[in-house]
């Protein structure tokens, strides 16, 4: 499995270790993921505002923009300037008030319901592979890996692949770990990312995994 090092664990047992590990730690994605339920529309809306977005501005626009509206029929009578106010001052706001704007437009072709699938969901202004396998894993249930920065930047990290490109990681890591696991990846790893392998300031004297990491063995 990917590049081998002295007792490097395997994948699957890191994800089981790891939740453990981060259940008394306070992370901003869990938060995130309380405000958007697992409600599809909700879970849609708050993970396309959620790119470049530090999750906790993020969970604080979901709150102010769902308690003016409830579904995209409600969205649909928000002008775009409406939309800005509400979701200011998540990154690239107009440019995310443009997308959820053409929301309703686009889900009237599925009856105003979020699709459960990656190509219609990749239809939809503003939504892209991170976004659809976001929306398919939590919303749905179904086995999806999302790549965000954090997932890119540790496994590649760690050595389980070598990528350039999250989307790159997602097709390595779909050929390394078996299916039932792929849903446990993102949110496993962006918690860790968040309080313990940080990009910056690293929290290495707290990690269990320290002593074959590559960071961790470097510090």
């Amino acid at each position: 499995m990917g590049q081998k090092t002295a007792n490097k664990p395997e994948l699957r047992d890191i994800l089981s270790v790891l939740p453990r590990l981060l259940s008394n730690l306070p992370s901003p994605v869990k938060e995130f993921e309380r405000v958007q339920t697992r409600d599809p529309f909700k879970v849609l809306v708050a993970t396309i505002l959620s790119a470049r977005t530090k999750d906790e501005v993020t969970s604080a626009a979901v709150k102010r923009l769902f308690s003016e509206i409830k579904g995209p029929k409600d969205l649909e009578k928000l002008s775009t300037e409406e939309i800005e106010r509400l979701i200011y001052p998540v990154g690239f706001y107009r440019n995310k008030a443009r997308f959820l704007a053409a929301l309703p437009k686009a889900l009237k072709a599925f009856d105003y319901k979020v699709p459960d699938n990656l190509q219609d969901l990749l239809k939809i202004p503003g939504v892209g592979r991170k976004t659809a396998n976001l929306v398919l894993s939590r919303a749905f249930g179904k086995s999806a890996i999302c790549v965000d920065t954090h997932v890119h930047r540790i496994m590649n990290m760690w050595g389980f692949v070598k990528t350039s490109t999250p989307e790159e990681t997602e097709m390595a890591l779909e050929k390394i770990l078996p299916k039932g696991w792929w849903s446990r990846i993102n949110p496993v790893l962006v918690a860790f990312g968040q309080t313990i392998c940080k990009p910056v300031v690293p929290q290495c004297g707290l990690c269990p995994l320290r002593t074959w990491c590559p960071r961790g063995k470097s510090l």
